[in-house]
């Protein structure tokens, strides 16, 4: 299961540390964030501790109003064995009792000088990005007018000289051999290369080489939002392969489908144009514009006409 640890979050917010730094290895594996209001009042019969508790000015002034045993039981309770830290926002004082009490069960403390909102919604867009489902995929990812088309294939059937030819016309690389695959959200998947292999292509004959050496950085990107796979395969003379393209086929990637195209290989025939003109008309069919479906239209208008005549 994918996490984040509380080092790493004090590390990307710039956060402080103020008590319990045993714990600061502690594991985050929800994105959900927790608001200790209705616990500061004493009700803990559904307290999620397992998520981060997150305390503002509300949380903090109404503490304040407690009595000083009460002050030391809550702050007990909230520190429970699986609590992965309590982050304390506006740069408030952090009580002495939630002090004593997280040196105690060893939960970190840390505080933000951020507003409560801002910081919950950073901090919410950052565990989503980082806890998401991943996956791995063996293809070549390539950024085409905007659409992040994944190429897939056999070892061999030629995806990253196809790659290469694309980036020589100026689109951009993401990954090459091994993508690696998050979904973000609902049908969004986003795609990147593992840090080993960043910027690199693997091309039969000529061996590892830099994109971004060779063509600047202009010619790569970091990540991509994934939107259409396209499947090379050797050409199969006893296959029937769309010649319409009214049927869309679809690949499931995680819990997402993605609209497949599956496009044969042989000498002579120029996958990189094949491939610009796919990603084009993915966006024209996004834009509501299906050529297909136009000509078939056409087709039923012709043969409907030509039927009527005939009587």
């Amino acid at each position: 299961m994918p996490h984040v640890t509380t080092k790493e979050i004090k590390e990307k917010f710039n956060l402080t540390l103020v008590s319990g730094e045993e714990g600061i290895g502690r594991h985050v594996s929800l994105s959900d964030i927790s608001r200790p209001g209705i616990e500061m009042a004493g009700y803990f019969t559904h307290y999620p501790s397992d998520r981060i508790q997150l305390m503002g000015k509300t949380e903090i002034s109404f503490f304040q109003l407690l009595e000083p045993e009460e002050k030391k039981e809550r702050m007990l309770k909230l520190c429970e064995q699986d609590t992965p830290v309590i982050i304390i926002s506006h740069g408030m004082e952090v009580p002495p009792e939630l002090i004593a009490a997280s040196n105690e069960k060893s939960v970190p403390v840390l505080t933000t000088k951020m507003p409560t909102t801002r910081f919950s919604s950073l901090l919410t867009n950052f565990l989503e990005s980082q806890l998401a489902p991943t996956t791995a995929v063996h293809g070549v990812l390539v950024d085409i007018y905007g659409v992040g088309v994944l190429i897939t294939g056999k070892s061999g059937v030629g995806k990253s000289e196809t790659a290469l030819e694309l980036v020589k016309k100026g689109h951009r690389l993401v990954a090459d051999d091994c993508v690696e695959i998050r979904q973000e959200g609902e049908n969004t998947l986003v795609g990147n290369a593992p840090k080993l292999i960043e910027h690199l292509l693997e091309i039969r004959g000529l061996g590892i080489i830099n994109i971004m050496t060779l063509f600047g950085t202009s010619a790569i990107r970091s990540y991509k939002r994934i939107t259409l796979v396209i499947e090379l395969e050797i050409w199969d003379e006893k296959k029937t392969y769309d010649r319409l393209g009214l049927e869309e086929e679809t690949i499931e990637i995680i819990n997402t489908n993605i609209t497949k195209l599956t496009v044969p290989v042989r000498p002579g025939r120029n996958l990189s144009v094949i491939i610009e003109v796919a990603a084009m008309n993915h966006r024209l069919k996004r834009m509501g514009v299906n050529t297909a479906e136009e000509f078939a239209k056409r087709l039923d208008d012709v043969i409907t006409q030509n039927g009527e005549s005939s009587f």
